[in-house]
């Protein structure tokens, strides 16, 4: 993230451990249950130390939602070099953000598959919302949702749910399949491949 290369590592550090702290009580508890004395504690720092980074948990959350969401706009904005089309473009950048979920699947795992903190989830699927709707748009008009007259939104609404929901599906089952696996099966199920039907 290029605002924490600003920051002092003992600042990121005892964030890291914060949020290290809170996904390993969000296992053993619900949020509600959780206090910043209780976080504190599981983090190793004193009480006074939490406020000088965060007012509150939820605050904390919303910090944290926000890092996310930065981490996974940059993956989807890289664009990949030596692609030839906008398949592989997509293809590359799905394979990225699953690998990227993978490696921090015990955060993922916690903040997409709880009910009771559904700020990571909205946040999430807002940002495949815009994804995905641009991403139709240039499809362009024929494609299979344009030869059918389905709404653009009912079809981004349906794509960019399916999608979160199969991650979390996938992050709840231990993930069962390689990142490429199932960015293929995103690929089967896409309205481009439905063009030649």
């Amino acid at each position: 993230m290029d605002n924490n290369k600003l920051l002092d590592p003992r600042i990121l550090r005892t964030r890291q451990l914060l949020k290290d702290a809170l996904i390993q009580l969000l296992q053993e508890m619900d949020i509600e249950k959780i206090t910043i004395n209780r976080l504190a504690e599981e983090a190793t720092i004193n009480r006074v130390t939490f406020y000088l980074h965060y007012r509150d948990i939820p605050d904390m959350l919303d910090k944290m939602a926000a890092e996310m969401m930065e981490d996974i706009r940059s993956i989807l904005n890289k664009t990949p070099e030596n692609m030839n089309s906008l398949e592989e473009v997509d293809s590359s950048m799905m394979v990225n953000l699953l690998e990227h979920i993978a490696e921090h699947a015990k955060f993922y795992k916690i903040v997409l598959g709880s009910r009771k903190i559904p700020i990571f989830t909205e946040r999430l699927l807002k940002l495949l919302t815009g994804s995905i709707a641009e991403r139709l748009g240039k499809i362009g008009s024929d494609s299979y949702i344009s030869k059918t007259g389905i709404p653009m939104d009912i079809a981004v609404g349906y794509y960019s749910s399916a999608m979160i929901g199969t991650i979390v599906g996938w992050l709840r089952n231990d993930m069962p399949y390689t990142p490429l696996f199932l960015t293929e099966q995103f690929s089967l199920l896409s309205p481009r491949n439905r063009n030649n039907d």
